[in-house]
């Protein structure tokens, strides 16, 4: 019983707060306080609750009943600037508003023969969103400063999982990934020339877009760890493609005023990519570990992203603005990681690391909705043990690449069209921590 409250609020707190958390491309950078704090470089370490994510392998090593949470706060400093040839100047100057993006994970591993261990995990492996001061968007917003600009876009993973040991050297690991997505968007829904229709608006204002989505997919997790001896471990891991079928609603709030309804049921599907990664694992001497890992994600999956409108109205409304294809026309990102731990004493170890990730989306579609970056990472953190009980406390300072869209190339190369121009800036800071308990 009591290992299912703690399962039950676990679950509870992660889906309250995943839809909001922050990321590049649209994937979390890691979960887990220990991961984070070795740089995410944790594929050929596993060897915890939180290897339902990184390494369903790593499950094998758990010789006991093991329950284990952890959550980051995922705190994002951003700018945007927008400054257009003289005489005009600088249109746009605004900051991203503040917001604490909560993530996190929780599960429970148990052996139920010898060398099988089962597991039961939520995480949220993925998350993006970005949230603007509305008042200083009016540039972009037919002049107006009472439109809403944020988006929020977030998977929640259930992911039973097993996890089977050979032998002391070679372990193997599967989940299955049942994925729940929540997509939401609010923007200014820009404005249409309703002369052709007779009437006198060259410029007919249609004021805030709103839309509201939620779908499910499935995918699944592989993994493989190899300890040839206690100095060295490899560890690879393959996490396949999901297509998450989204289905909710949009408003535009002034269309009722040209007698067409409000709002439209909507229909999205959106492909969560393939997510490879290959790690290494050593042990210089007993107090020092050394680890280091690539990982590579299939973002050119993700062109374009269409949507269909189910109201009749809407449709062909929809498809003739553009406004039903939002391109994308992301790039495969390879990340490369690296990890140091080193051990105080057998209870307290310090830890550090850091990872380059380079974004996903080109120059060419960045917007202010779903910005990307390349960022660098360091992270530092610490673990303590004492018995059953392990808490783990981490951090990762995200220092993310200035990125100018020129005016002039929006303005004048079709393959920018669909590009916001300004400079871009942003710092993240994400601090996390992780409880783990182990069942005697």
């Amino acid at each position: 019983m009591r290992k299912a409250v703690f399962a039950s609020v676990a679950a509870a707190v992660i889906l309250a707060f995943a839809p909001t958390a922050l990321a590049n491309g649209l994937n979390l950078n890691g979960l887990g306080a220990r991961a984070i704090s070795l740089g995410g470089a944790f594929v050929a370490l596993a060897d915890d609750f939180t290897s339902v994510f990184w390494n369903p392998a790593g499950l094998a090593r758990i010789a006991k009943g093991t329950f284990g949470a952890s959550g980051s706060d995922i705190i994002p400093s951003g700018s945007y600037t927008l400054t257009l040839p003289q005489p005009v100047g600088t249109v746009i100057d605004t900051t991203t508003q503040t917001k604490h993006y909560l993530g996190g994970i929780a599960a429970y591993a148990a052996p139920i023969a010898p060398g099988l261990v089962a597991a039961l995990g939520i995480y949220t492996p993925s998350g993006l969103g970005a949230s603007w001061d509305g008042s200083k968007m009016g540039y972009i917003s037919g002049g107006r400063t009472d439109i809403e600009w944020m988006s929020k876009v977030g998977l929640v993973t259930f992911a039973p999982s097993i996890a089977y040991s050979f032998s002391d050297a070679f372990a193997i690991g599967a989940s299955l990934n049942i994925n729940y997505g929540m997509f939401d968007t609010s923007m200014y829904a820009g404005s249409v020339d309703l002369r052709p229709m007779g009437l006198p608006f060259a410029a007919f204002d249609l004021g805030q877009y709103k839309e509201s989505e939620t779908g499910w997919g499935v995918g699944a997790t592989i993994g493989l760890q190899v300890r040839p001896s206690s100095a060295v471990s490899f560890g690879a891991v393959l996490r396949t493609a999901s297509t998450v079928k989204f289905s909710g609603s949009a408003s535009i709030d002034k269309l009722p005023a040209l007698g067409v309804n409000g709002s439209s049921d909507m229909r999205r599907s959106v492909t969560w990519p393939m997510w490879l990664a290959a790690g290494v694992a050593v042990h210089p001497f007993d107090a020092l570990t050394l680890s280091a890992d690539v990982q590579w994600t299939q973002w050119s999956k993700i062109q374009t992203i269409a949507t269909t409108y189910l109201d009749a109205s809407w449709a062909p409304l929809m498809a003739s603005s553009g406004k039903d294809v939002m391109p994308m026309y992301w790039q495969d990102a390879l990340q490369v990681r690296f990890g140091a731990e080193y051990a105080l004493s057998q209870s307290l170890k310090l830890r550090a690391g850091y990872y380059m990730d380079p974004s996903a989306a080109p120059d060419r579609t960045m917007n202010i909705l779903l910005p990307n970056y390349d960022f660098k990472g360091i992270t530092f953190g610490l673990g303590y043990a004492a018995g059953p009980v392990a808490i783990d406390a981490g951090c990762e300072i995200l220092l993310g690449t200035d990125r100018t869209i020129s005016p002039d190339l929006v303005n004048t190369d079709p393959n920018y069209a669909h590009a916001v121009p300004g400079l871009y800036k942003m710092t993240i800071f994400a601090p996390s921590i992780s409880f783990a308990y182990r069942f005697d």
